[in-house]
């Protein structure tokens, strides 16, 4: 139709930081069921500086910031960095006349302090990317009363840059700290450095790849996505619990499964187990492809669970920039044909709702018709946007109107829906609820189509029974393609072709069928006036199903009474419950049971109980026919050795029973 106009926690800050934050949120949030890494041990050890200088004197001519003075940290072990603090003590009068860095044995080098402060006097602070405050704010005098003041050091300050840029690094080696004097006139005396390094824990750095072996298939046809998770060969662990999640997309129907530990399609995860440093695992999904030409099917998979930590990823975050993240896209080739929508059975025949013998009030956005065999069915209508006028679709949008036919010859009238969003991410959804769930149905829309400036539509279609989703099949037309339930326009339709149709078909039972329209990636950011043709719905005729148990339980006997022991033995009271149940779609009436007692027990007069289930069977029901009793919701009798039960009308998942007492003659 044309239109008028996933804090991130690495290693950075791994050990204070990031664990402080994931303590908190497993308490608060539930995290840990997925992704959450083993407890790791490590360990914080403080390394004692030595200065390299004869003297301990730092002022602008000994120690000029050309020459600084040297303390040397020698750390033997090698180890990952997970967090360094630095504290210095010294007198030094002014204190902002003071330059101080500190170099890893890799050569990476960082300026903690820079001065600031004012004119305050001595340096007694613990350097520490979770201090308290930054040091450059710092302006009181320090207390220094020689080499005895510190550690503790009295003050605990951020640094002027963060000392996390050495997280990750190994520590083994010689670590420098230089001092210098930027400025004349004051002067003091260095007195010790603290060197303070705890590990990070030990990782498994984990990777995932993924590849499809047909990135242009037809529809209908069967690709395979290759998935290969890896462990580095320079991890420190091996990763127990690895599991990947690749949940198939819409579009895709699973076919088979290959490689390595186990793959469930319903919930998406891939059972690997253990990976050692070096080691992968491979797994081969083969899927149909089920989506229409054109369209562009994306598969993303993430390392769901590992039980190490990973040094620059975090598993189960819904990331999807890590390296335990992989996606590969695929786009359906061929020409585009209208598809072929399944065929309606409906075994106790069809129901039309036609818009030609409905009156729908031009701009009303909720209204209920009664449909033969059916009931009373309601719409309800709501839309982010602004409802159009348009005489020649109608009037007032939401109307019915006879243009847009769908290719559909007599002018047929259809409910035709004509928003104006602001913005792209604005919907307008249908909300059709019928009065009992029917086993299927099947209707089309028309015009889902697209104009480059102006809109691209995208519908979805879905359905509940009983307050469980249930999805219907969406056929494309021309102008469309299909991913899974929802319907994108890619090209233009005109008002009376049936290019932009679309059909939707619930094949198994449905009570509620919502439809959201609104549009797709292509669309501009403001789109213009848009629409979409809501055609007659044919519906399957509720049908009801009924079913019937009998069950059977011994209550006590003449010998062990209640106990476990009883047996079905002469003067043994039985229990006997028939449960009606109806699991069709639609409500069952005229419900009468009869179950006529053998002559091996004889009925316990007075035992008559009714109720949903045999479990709340409670309601006392007397022996005859008659009475108060026969006209609540269910009855029951007993004639001669005949039980009879009746009940109210059943709607669909709704169940009937009686139960009643025989002892063993």
């Amino acid at each position: 139709m044309t239109r008028p106009s996933f804090p991130r926690c690495v290693l950075q800050r791994l050990i204070r930081s990031c664990h402080a934050l994931a303590a908190v949120g497993a308490v608060a949030l539930g995290v840990g069921v997925l992704g959450a890494p083993a407890a790791m041990a490590q360990t914080v050890t403080t390394y004692n500086g030595t200065p390299v200088n004869a003297s301990p004197t730092i002022d602008e001519i000994v120690t000029p910031c050309g020459t600084p003075y040297v303390v040397n940290f020698n750390v033997a072990t090698s180890y990952i960095v997970g967090d360094v603090d630095i504290g210095v003590l010294m007198q030094h009068t002014y204190r902002g006349d003071l330059r101080m860095t500190l170099r890893a044995p890799s050569g990476l080098t960082v300026a903690f302090y820079n001065g600031g402060g004012g004119g305050a006097d001595h340096y007694n602070v613990l350097a520490n990317d979770e201090g308290t405050g930054a040091v450059g704010t710092h302006t009181a005098n320090d207390t220094v009363t020689g080499a005895g003041s510190a550690p503790p050091y009295q003050r605990n300050f951020t640094p002027a840059s963060p000392l996390s840029a050495f997280d990750g690094l190994n520590a083994q080696g010689t670590w420098r700290l230089e001092i210098c004097d930027a400025a004349n006139v004051d002067s003091g005396t260095f007195f010790r450095s603290d060197l303070i390094i705890t590990s990070a824990p030990p990782t498994a750095d984990l990777s995932l790849t993924k590849t499809v072996s047909n990135a242009a298939p037809t529809s209908g046809s069967t690709v395979s996505y290759t998935l290969t998770v890896a462990n580095a060969a320079a991890s420190p662990l091996a990763a127990t619990g690895v599991t990947v999640r690749d949940i198939l997309p819409a579009g895709t129907s699973f076919v088979s499964v290959s490689g390595a530990g186990s793959y469930n399609s319903g919930t998406g995860i891939w059972t690997v187990g253990t990976l050692a440093p070096g080691a992968s695992a491979a797994l081969t999904i083969t899927v149909t492809v089920t989506a229409s030409s054109g369209a562009t099917i994306t598969n993303g998979a993430e390392v769901a669970t590992s039980s190490a930590t990973d040094p620059d990823s975090t598993p189960n975050n819904n990331s999807t920039t890590e390296d335990d993240d992989a996606f590969a896209a695929l786009t359906v080739s061929g020409a585009r044909v209208a598809g072929v929508p399944p065929t309606l059975a409906c075994p106790a025949l069809t129901t039309v709702f036609d818009w030609d013998a409905i009156t729908w009030t031009a701009g009303s956005t909720a209204n209920n018709y009664t449909v033969a065999n059916l009931g009373n069915v309601i719409w309800s209508i709501t839309n982010q946007g602004v409802w159009v006028n348009n005489a020649t679709y109608g009037g007032q949008s939401p109307a019915e109107q006879n243009v847009v036919t769908g290719g559909i010859a007599g002018g047929q009238q259809s409910l035709f829906l004509y928003p104006d969003f602001a913005t792209a991410a604005q919907t307008s959804v249908t909300t059709i609820t019928l009065p009992t769930p029917v086993p299927a149905l099947q209707f089309r829309l028309f015009d889902v189509d697209f104009n480059g400036a102006q809109f691209a539509d995208q519908i979805t279609i879905s359905g509940t029974y009983n307050g469980a989703t249930v999805t219907p099949t969406v056929t494309n037309g021309v102008s469309n393609y299909v991913i899974g339930n929802t319907a994108y326009g890619d090209q233009l339709s005109a008002d009376t072709s049936a290019n932009g149709n679309i059909v939707v078909t619930f094949t198994t039972p449905v009570d509620t069928i919502i439809m959201t329209y609104g549009n797709h990636a292509l669309s501009p950011a403001d789109p213009g006036g848009q629409a979409v043709a809501f055609h007659d719905i044919t519906f399957c005729r509720p049908q009801a199903n009924i079913t019937m148990l009998k069950t059977s339980e011994i209550i006590s006997d003449p010998v062990n009474g209640t106990g476990a022991d009883r047996k079905a033995i002469p003067g043994a009271v039985m229990r006997y419950c028939l449960l009606v149940t109806n699991t069709g779609s639609g409500t069952a009436t005229n419900i009468v049971v009869t179950d006529a007692i053998p002559a091996t027990v004889t009925y316990v007069p007075g035992s008559l109980l009714s109720g949903t289930t045999c479990a709340n069977a409670t309601t006392a029901e007397d022996d005859d026919a008659a009475g108060g009793d026969e006209s609540d919701p269910r009855g029951a009798s007993i004639t001669g050795v005949t039980v009879t039960a009746t009940s109210a009308p059943i709607i669909n998942g709704g169940s009937f029973a009686v139960r009643f007492n025989a002892t063993v003659n």
